[in-house]
């Protein structure tokens, strides 16, 4: 999982987790009489009042606000299943055997590669493998004196020709993003 998805998943859960605690402790807080008496109904004359002069359309209101909410479950759980390669990704397959390689194995030698490469700092890749074409996803951090020129031209014959050659395919489609950072300050040492 990229570490922006990890980021939003650990947000969203949170948010929810927060909102359920809340209405927990206000459900539990009701039940045990902190705003009125135990005994009365949490439905009260107001609200029944308000479904009753909207009604039916009140209820159709609920009914698309819910599936709203089914529909964007369903995308989010399409999206985890998109992101996350599963498994080995098959290279090759013949009657002598088959050849698999690890994404997690693969996307950091290919990080490395980029690493060696003119002026960067950092980078991280992913090898995604949807539908069963494998695609690569960069993010490289570089030092913003450097020529750009440099940078693309190893990433696109040198790293991706590597990609290439490893996963044994004509193309491979990548996604590279770059960020420019002023390069660290290089540390002397005074003795």
């Amino acid at each position: 999982m990229s570490g922006k998805m990890g980021r939003v998943n650990r947000w969203g859960l949170a948010l929810v987790g927060l909102v359920l605690t809340v209405l927990g402790g206000l459900a539990l807080a009701r039940g045990l009489g902190a705003f009125g008496t135990a005994g009365t109904p949490v439905v009260d004359g107001g609200v029944r009042g308000f479904f009753a002069r909207t009604s039916p359309w009140s209820w159709w209101v609920v009914a698309v606000v819910a599936l709203a909410v089914a529909l964007l479950a369903l995308w989010w759980l399409l999206a985890q299943a998109r992101a996350e390669p599963r498994g080995p990704l098959r290279v090759e397959s013949g009657p002598t055997g088959v050849t698999e390689v690890s994404p997690g194995g693969m996307a950091q030698a290919v990080a490395d590669d980029v690493v060696s490469g003119p002026s960067v700092l950092s980078a991280h890749a992913d090898l995604v493998n949807a539908r069963g074409s494998p695609s690569v996803r960069l993010r490289v951090v570089a030092d913003e004196s450097a020529p750009l020129h440099e940078l693309s031209g190893h990433l696109s014959t040198v790293v991706l020709r590597h990609v290439r050659d490893a996963l044994e395919r004509d193309q491979v489609p990548a996604i590279a993003r770059v960020s420019l950072e002023p390069s660290p300050s290089p540390h002397r040492v005074v003795r």
